[in-house]
């Protein structure tokens, strides 16, 4: 079963193009290590045993609530603390449990049972990680208990401080609901990267700060396809009206090397992709107008510009596709979200053809509107008429 969900999880990070970690441990396979480090917190004083369970005492450990910024009292008040008048504190917490009947259990000094929630990610990071490592992330809802009681073992058993940075990120609510298997408005990432690119996500969740929670809409998810279908226009627009890009030597642009500095200042400043996204949006912006005043005479400034442009956006995993590749599969993902096969619109592309022929403009006019109206552009050239997503990056000529 675990295995089953393990490979749907590598489709799932394989599609949005997120790299696989290094490792990828089991919490099985690393029982021992668990419980090296439960005697370890025994022989140190830091846990006490109650038959064949063992507990941390929170009392010995005297930074805990530092993470959540709160006293033992507060956190007393507002946790969900398991009734157990054997431990000598209600928050004190379980770093390994006696066996039950029907549980998985193993054999230990201290008796027959199973780790507690807690401790497999202590022993697990510092194993691969080491002791500090950088960056600890998950979301707000773990802050108390699971990570205060993560980091109190950890650095109750080492000496050392477990975590420099410590990323926490908000939630993700549908239509304004909390996202939950209950109110059964779960997205999965296999659904949507059928009717949007891949990027589109990526793009949604870099618009707001990770720390903030993020309402998830048709509406928003829209925006973010149309933003990302500009950005991808740009580079159309760059590879079509300048020759030889790979070949031109670059000059230095100063407005679009302030829009670099601007960049990495608000990527310094707690990771704020936001911001940082704005200024790849201008970088475009940017682009465009150099085009309009004149891709000739400012072939050097542009070609700097685009490199700066394309470099920022990769950066945060954007505009990843080739041209070809982009448009073949928008153009798929397009006619499943507006319930069309590609032999209806070639069939209506084809009628309106005629009717031009026929000179029957009114019902070239129509067609050419009915497909307008589920996102559709054409453009008429000697060769034929060619279809495109019609967003609010169109070439000139479309209609």
């Amino acid at each position: 079963m675990a295995e089953k969900y393990i490979a749907s999880f590598h489709e799932d990070m394989d599609a949005l193009n997120i790299l696989r970690p290094t490792h990828e441990p089991k919490a099985t396979e690393h029982i021992d290590d668990m419980i090296a480090l439960v005697e370890t917190l025994l022989e140190k004083g830091y846990a006490y045993r109650v038959n064949d369970d063992v507990y941390f005492s929170v009392e010995s450990y005297k930074a805990y609530g530092g993470l959540s910024k709160r006293s033992l009292e507060e956190m007393m008040a507002g946790a969900r603390v398991e009734i157990n008048e054997r431990k000598r504190n209600p928050l004190d917490f379980a770093l390994w449990k006696s066996s039950k009947e029907g549980e998985p259990s193993w054999s230990t000094p201290f008796g027959e049972g199973r780790p507690g929630w807690h401790i497999e990610c202590s022993v697990m990071s510092s194993k691969y990680l080491g002791i500090p490592f950088d960056i600890h992330g998950g979301g707000k809802d773990l802050i108390f208990p699971h990570h205060e009681n993560e980091r109190a073992q950890t650095e109750s058993a080492t000496g050392s401080r477990f975590v420099n940075y410590w990323i926490h990120n908000g939630f993700v609510n549908i239509e304004r609901e909390k996202m939950s298997k209950s109110l059964g408005n779960i997205l999965l990432i296999k659904d949507f990267v059928k009717e949007y690119h891949p990027e589109v996500l990526r793009l949604f969740f870099l618009a707001t700060h990770y720390r903030n929670p993020i309402d998830y809409s048709e509406n928003s998810i829209e925006d973010m396809n149309n933003a990302l279908h500009r950005l991808y226009y740009t580079v159309r627009r760059v590879s079509a009206e300048v020759e030889n890009i790979e070949n031109v030597e670059p000059e230095v642009y100063g407005e679009a090397e302030k829009l670099e500095k601007f960049f990495y200042e608000a990527m310094d400043d707690d990771f704020n992709t936001a911001l940082a996204l704005s200024y790849i949006f201008e970088l475009s912006k940017m682009l465009n107008k150099l085009l309009d005043e004149g891709p000739l005479a400012n072939r050097p400034f542009i070609v700097y510009t685009y490199r700066l442009f394309t470099s920022l956006a990769r950066m945060l995993g954007l505009l990843s596709d080739n041209l070809l590749t982009f448009s073949s599969t928008e153009k798929t993902r397009h006619l499943k979200r507006v319930g069309l096969t590609s032999e209806t619109l070639e069939k209506m592309i084809e009628e309106r053809m005629q009717a031009r022929k026929n000179k029957d403009y009114g019902k070239a006019d129509e067609i050419r509107e009915v497909l307008a109206s589920k996102g559709i552009g054409l453009l008429d050239s000697p060769k034929g008429t060619e279809w495109r997503v019609k967003n609010l990056a169109t070439t000139k000529g479309e209609t």
